[in-house]
């Protein structure tokens, strides 16, 4: 274009800017747009951008349309177009060019747009420069910064996921099944931990196999754990020739692995090695900087976690321990019955519980079974727990009614000096007779399984949690009398194993039933099924069970024996004798005349405390013979004996014995010693 059109376009008197010699220097070519003409001025520098030769280029933008692919031109003018729209002073844009060779290589303009005094734009004054290289370096960078932002979120997610390993195991499991090793590339890893100055392996090989001989290793032999554990360096083995000439007793057992690399780590916490961290690669070539640096992190992180995961089972071992020592160490053979007891600590580690459980052999064939839970889950439970254990067995031993044990082992906690309260179940089990005498404290009802393999609960009214109960005035606690048939099996369990995650307790309740009819008939196994179970369904309470079972070879004594002692001024044992004495009647098939049976005793048991110095024993027996009799004996230290006499019409004692002998088939009066029983029989129907 000649000088004469470019004045008849009234180009501004200063077109074409002329550059700073600078860019030039910096390979950045320049332009001048003017605006109302059209023309754009491109100097030589920016024609090499675009590569157009002078002669190709007629000042006009279209022709570069030679260059731009429309793609880019559409957007370019888009662009351009808003930026002059809008009111902005400059814009940039990176766009492609296509090169005579057919290459396409990036482009970077920057454009500076000049206005009138109205605001109008008339100018655009700008540089180009070619950007292939910098988008190509930035594009490295950018994914070399991926990869570091990986490997770190890498090294933080196997933090995270650490940060939830409770046990060693559970550390090991993470590292080998987590996707953090093997986005690093690692092949497989081995572990080894410090034990007496060895070092014991707890991971190890793709397969979870050993390296022969490599199980336990001192820390001064030649192998690379034992290098790191004893210099606390970490050991970065760049190749196989390297791997092969520094450990040549390891090697050989190795080298069919592809093994190309290894990074040994020590695991550090608190200034001492507690292992030692092997990762192994079979497609790496050295490690970079960055990489060593990752992996130290990681080790840091994995020693943190090993640290912890060890210091909880020391500390799960020794809560387990002191609940272990709290309870029987074992349980006593008890004739006529078949006994399985079981306890299952917290998944919460250092948590010690109060669960607990107790058999204790009484005299005449009877067996205590208690269950029990203090509350709350710390060494002052296991406390409380163990002594009202003991207080609970004392009571029992001296031959307390149940209802009477229940109620001075609530009065001993509340006295204690602690806020906690326990709930519990004592059941008195008479296995010559079946007869089951139940006294229930706030906890949850027991089941019974039949023969068949159906189950059922024991209704309890029950009364107030132990300590609570005290507290409040309310000591009487009713007792159920059931019976328990030959073969079949009370199950006695704390609320642990019925409240897990996301279920109520009735539902707890149907799942504990079905368990308990579809499991083992062995008890033993049937015990362990019930624990198992909870863990699979995620219970996070301690559980106690203990299951009784009346052996059906175990014959009865002629009919059965029962005996308690009931004391003077004791309102609750002559309570707790009625509950018997019914309960016995009605086991042994005398249903029909148990109201007789309990009132003649009554009186009899009546005529003892009132007119002797000490209590009465109370027996209730079974004589075979030519015909099935029941027979109750009341004992007492008096050598008086008894007469029967009249009343009178106005008179309000005297009719005791005269009762007796109306209800009664046959009673009398045997001299004892120094004291003498007073007993009477009643006629029953043959047992079905």
């Amino acid at each position: 274009m000649d000088d004469r059109a470019a004045a008849a376009l009234s180009l501004p008197d200063e077109w074409p800017a002329h550059p700073d010699l600078s860019l030039a220097l910096n390979r950045m070519g320049s332009f001048d747009w003017d605006l109302d003409s059209g023309l754009m001025h491109m100097d030589q520098t920016a024609l090499d951008v675009f590569d157009l030769r002078a002669d190709e280029y007629d000042d006009r933008p279209g022709t570069l349309g030679l260059r731009v692919p429309s793609d880019e031109s559409g957007r370019l003018d888009a662009m351009v177009s808003a930026a002059l729209k809008s009111g902005e002073s400059n814009y940039g844009a990176y766009f492609r060019i296509l090169r005579r060779d057919g290459t396409m290589r990036w482009t970077h303009t920057q454009g500076f747009i000049r206005r009138d005094e109205t605001g109008r734009p008339r100018r655009i004054i700008g540089i180009v420069r070619d950007a292939t290289q910098e988008l190509a370096d930035s594009t490295v960078r950018r994914e070399q910064d991926e990869e570091r932002r990986g490997r770190t979120t890498l090294v933080e997610g196997a933090t995270a996921a650490l940060a939830h390993a409770r046990t060693v195991k559970d550390v090991t499991d993470v590292l080998k099944n987590s996707q953090g090793v093997a986005l690093l590339g690692a092949t497989s890893l081995v572990m080894g931990l410090t034990e007496a100055g060895r070092i014991h392996l707890v991971a190890d090989g793709p397969d979870g196999s050993y390296v022969p001989g490599t199980r336990y290793t001192r820390t001064d032999e030649p192998y690379p754990m034992s290098e790191v554990v004893r210099t606390l360096a970490p050991r970065f083995i760049e190749s196989a020739e390297d791997f092969a000439t520094s450990y040549p007793i390891l090697w050989p057992h190795i080298s069919d692995l592809g093994i190309t690399a290894a990074a040994y780590l020590p695991l550090i916490a608190q200034a001492r090695p507690i292992g030692a961290l092997g990762l192994l690669y079979s497609d790496k070539d050295g490690f970079t900087g960055d990489e060593r640096n990752l992996l130290i992190a990681l080790g840091s992180s994995i020693a943190q976690s090993l640290q912890r995961a060890m210091l909880y089972e020391q500390e799960h071992d020794l809560a387990e321990g002191l609940q272990q020592a709290m309870l029987p160490r074992r349980i006593p053979e008890v004739p006529g019955a078949q006994i399985a007891v079981r306890y299952r600590s917290a998944s919460l580690g250092r948590d010690i519980g109060g669960d607990w459980y107790d058999v204790i052999p009484l005299p005449g064939g009877r067996v205590g079974a208690v269950i029990g839970d203090v509350q709350g889950h710390d060494t002052d439970a296991a406390a409380v727990m163990g002594q009202l254990r003991i207080v609970l067995r004392a009571y029992a031993a001296e031959g307390h009614s149940p209802a009477t044990v229940m109620a001075r082992a609530s009065v001993f906690l509340h006295e204690l000096d602690t806020d906690r309260f326990a709930t519990c179940i004592y059941a008195e089990v008479d296995l010559t007779t079946g007869v089951v005498q139940l006294v229930r404290a706030g906890h949850v009802e027991p089941l019974v399984r039949d023969t068949d393999g159906s189950c059922r609960r024991l209704p309890d009214e029950g009364g107030l949690p132990l300590g609570l109960s005290a507290e409040f005035g309310r000591l009487e606690y009713p007792v159920s009398t059931v019976e328990l048939d030959p073969g079949q099996t009370m199950v006695l369990y704390t609320d642990g194993l019925v409240e897990l995650p996301g279920a109520d307790l009735d539902e707890g309740m149907q799942r504990l039933m079905s368990m308990v009819r579809n499991g083992s008939p062995d008890i033993q196994k049937l015990a362990d099924q019930l624990c198992e179970r909870v863990d699979e369904q995620g219970g996070e309470d301690d559980v106690a069970v203990l299951l009784l079972r009346r052996k059906a070879a175990h014959a009865p004594q002629p009919g059965g024996r029962l005996q308690q002692h009931v004391a003077q001024n004791d309102p609750e044992a002559l309570i707790s004798s009625r509950h018997m004495i019914r309960a016995a009647v009605r086991a042994w098939g005398a249903k029909e005349r148990a109201d007789e049976v309990e009132l003649a005793a009554d009186e009899l048991i009546t005529n003892a405390l009132m007119h002797t110095d000490g209590g009465a024993i109370v027996t209730i027996r079974v004589l075979t013979g030519p015909e099935r009799r029941l027979r109750v004996d009341v004992e007492d230290r008096s050598s008086a004996l008894p007469r029967p006499r009249d009343a009178g019409d106005s008179g309000v004692s005297g009719r005791g014995l005269m009762l007796v002998d109306r209800l009664a088939d046959a009673w009398g009066v045997e001299s004892r010693g120094s004291g003498k029983c007073v007993w009477c029989e009643f006629v029953i129907p043959e047992r079905a």
